[in-house]
């Protein structure tokens, strides 16, 4: 249950208000000579697809085939080409686009929703992921098709389709057979065919079981190459062909990738663990003519390195931030020797970094004069054996006055969970109306822990709250705000918690375990396990969990449920939730107000109408921070 790397009671705190507030990076790519930088970049209140060169930043082409549709999905051809999306939002279609160094021109035309453009190794073709006449946007997050008729029937089919770029598509054919939703995939070397991810029926909720697979490239025959024990991603395969290596984990969320790399033949066999015991966990991996190359994060370092099986990650690039480009967190030369991707932290915000793997420096600087909002700082903290880790986030200037609080025992501190729970809080540059900065100019300090379940400490570290949802993590959170008050100048009497997905079960939860928070902000909250397995669009992801299905475990259900403890449930709380949300049905929140209400505790519930998980639309984000912010304003920072 996500959102994603946020501390998310809004959506991420690094999006800009307008197109014009910050100088975006979309969907980096890397040329394979590792010469030039594709990326989606917004110019005045459009974006445009913009080509720069690797040694300077420079721009060398931007690319606008159509004045009202959006662009992503950018790859580079082997021979330096670009093939990039076009979505027609008004048409309904998505348009395969191929650009020369002259031309541009459509490929194939698509009915629906596409995604993961990728050129075979002999630049001839290129194979896409489609959802022909899709009823909703692809992945369990995004809002929901509207439960009527009968359900459980029939849902979207991501498919593999490929297309010759020579000639122009008059239809689309998915390759794929039906029924097998296809999750993520890569050429062989030799272009004969695909490993992918892959699992049959529902595609929002079997991510948690899919299986690594291959396809023929000409029959779309599917074989089976591993069925792992863990849930697993971005699958890659080694230049001579012979190996896949994909990253396995526990994995809560579908698109938060981490864990340890795995590799198997191609032929299929039993996986190995390559990088067993690491205290870190790989984000992203790709296979290049030099080798395993990856992204870690390692508490609250990120890492751009070289793996070799059986050896500790050689870090190249390491930097307290955060990276993201194309489908994962970098990108890499055919050869190895380049990596590239957007970095941003707390108090920078996003610039390309590229260059030798071992020399990543800043090229662009379009972004140079964003003044940053925050001193962020990052805290560490032992707790029952482990080594955890947050951040802490302060204004430029002290609070001071009324801020200071009505107890003069220093400044109101919000801490924000984050969702998954496998995932964790990253830095990301706060703009101005995010809702970490509102907090901070309210005066508020604001700390984004990552407890035991979280990303950065190992894949033991992530796996450690299994049956223990609400247990460890919590007195994870507790033992941490306990450090910031050691180092900063917090009230102690003036805490409030808050978070989304898995952050709100956490705020649900905290209320009914501890009177330590004056004010709670819960956003599409678990209160109620039982009902949620039976209820929610994504139960396979609960099993790695708990071990059993709550028809056979209930017990394990009930025992983290807040709804079974509402009698010791005091602290007020402001609910809200997606009325299309199919990850955390608005029930739960449903449940949750009614308890609080039944037992007179101050409680409000928001339910925002035709919105997904965690409420992302602009406008309807707005009032949730607003009114999260009024909420702890008279609960938190007023408390006596």
């Amino acid at each position: 249950m996500r959102l994603t790397f946020a501390a998310a009671l809004l959506v991420a705190s690094a999006a800009p208000t307008s197109a014009q507030s910050l100088h975006q990076y979309g969907a980096l790519a890397l040329s394979p000579a590792g010469d030039r930088i594709a990326t989606v970049e917004n110019k005045g209140a459009r974006a445009v697809v913009t080509i720069r060169s690797v040694a300077d930043g420079r721009v060398l082409r931007t690319i606008d085939p159509c004045a009202t549709c959006s662009y992503s999905g950018l790859t580079f051809a082997p021979d330096g080409d670009l093939v990039f999306l076009v979505r027609d939002g008004t048409a309904g279609t998505v348009r395969l686009t191929y650009a020369d160094a002259r031309t541009t021109r459509t490929v194939a035309t698509i009915a629906g929703i596409a995604q993961t453009p990728r050129v075979s190794p002999d630049g001839k073709r290129i194979a896409l992921l489609v959802t022909l006449g899709a009823a909703k946007e692809s992945g369990a997050t995004q809002a929901g098709v509207r439960m009527i008729g009968e359900i459980g029937e029939k849902s979207d089919e991501q498919r593999l389709a490929v297309f010759d770029i020579a000639k122009p598509a008059t239809a689309v054919t998915p390759l794929s057979p039906a029924g097998r939703y296809v999750y993520e995939y890569a050429w062989t070397p030799d272009g004969r065919g695909f490993v992918a991810t892959t699992a049959l029926g529902n595609g929002d909720n079997n991510w948690w079981v899919a299986t690594l697979d291959a396809i023929d490239a000409q029959t779309g025959a599917v074989r089976a190459i591993a069925k792992p024990a863990t849930q697993l991603n971005q699958p890659r395969v080694s230049p001579d062909g012979r190996t896949v290596a994909y990253i396995g984990g526990l994995m809560s969320d579908f698109g938060s990738i981490g864990g340890d790399v795995f590799t198997v033949p191609l032929a299929g066999g039993s996986p190995r663990n390559i990088t067993a015991g690491a205290k870190s966990t790989v984000t992203t991996i790709d296979w290049t003519k030099a080798g395993l190359r990856t992204v870690t994060l390692a508490s609250d370092q990120v890492q751009l390195g070289t793996l070799t099986p059986g050896q500790p990650v050689v870090p190249g690039f390491a930097k307290p931030a955060s990276v993201s480009a194309g489908d994962g967190r970098a990108v890499f030369s055919a050869d190895g020797r380049i990596a590239a991707a957007v970095v941003q932290d707390y108090e920078h915000a996003p610039a390309i970094y590229a260059g030798p793997i071992g020399a990543v420096r800043q090229i662009t600087h379009d972004n140079d004069a964003a003044p940053a909002l925050v001193t962020a700082r990052s805290v560490s903290w032992k707790n029952e054996g482990y080594d955890v880790q947050g951040w802490l986030l302060a204004p430029r200037t002290p609070p001071a006055g009324p801020s200071a609080g009505p107890s003069a025992g220093g400044a109101p501190m919000i801490t924000l969970v984050h969702g998954g729970p496998s995932a964790a809080s990253t830095p990301g540059y706060l703009s101005e109306n995010s809702l970490n900065a509102a907090l901070l100019k309210a005066g508020y300090y604001v700390f984004l822990p990552n407890p035991r379940g979280s990303y950065g400490q190992g894949e033991a570290f992530t796996a450690a709250n299994k049956r223990d949802f609400g247990g460890g993590d919590l007195r994870d959170i507790l033992a941490g705000i306990d450090a910031v008050e050691r180092i900063a100048p917090i009230d102690d009497k003036r805490l409030g918690l808050g978070g989304c997905s898995y952050g709100g079960f956490m705020a649900m939860w905290a209320n009914t375990q501890t009177d330590r928070f004056k004010g709670i902000v819960a956003g599409a909250g678990l209160s109620n396990w039982v009902s949620y397995y039976g209820t929610n669009g994504i139960d396979q992801w609960m099993l790695p969990f708990f071990g059993k299905s709550m028809y056979d475990d209930i017990k394990a259900y009930e025992d983290v449920s807040a709804i079974y403890q509402a009698k010791r449930a005091k602290t007020p709380t402001f609910i809200y939730v997606g009325e299309r949300d199919i990850e955390v049905p608005p029930t739960q929140s449903i449940e949750w107000w009614h308890a609080l209400k039944d037992r007179n505790v101050p409680v409000s519930l928001v339910i925002y109408p035709d919105a997904g998980h965690c409420v992302t639309g602009l406008e309807q984000s707005a009032d949730v921070r607003q009114r999260a912010i009024a909420w702890y304003d008279r609960y938190v920072k007023n408390a006596r």
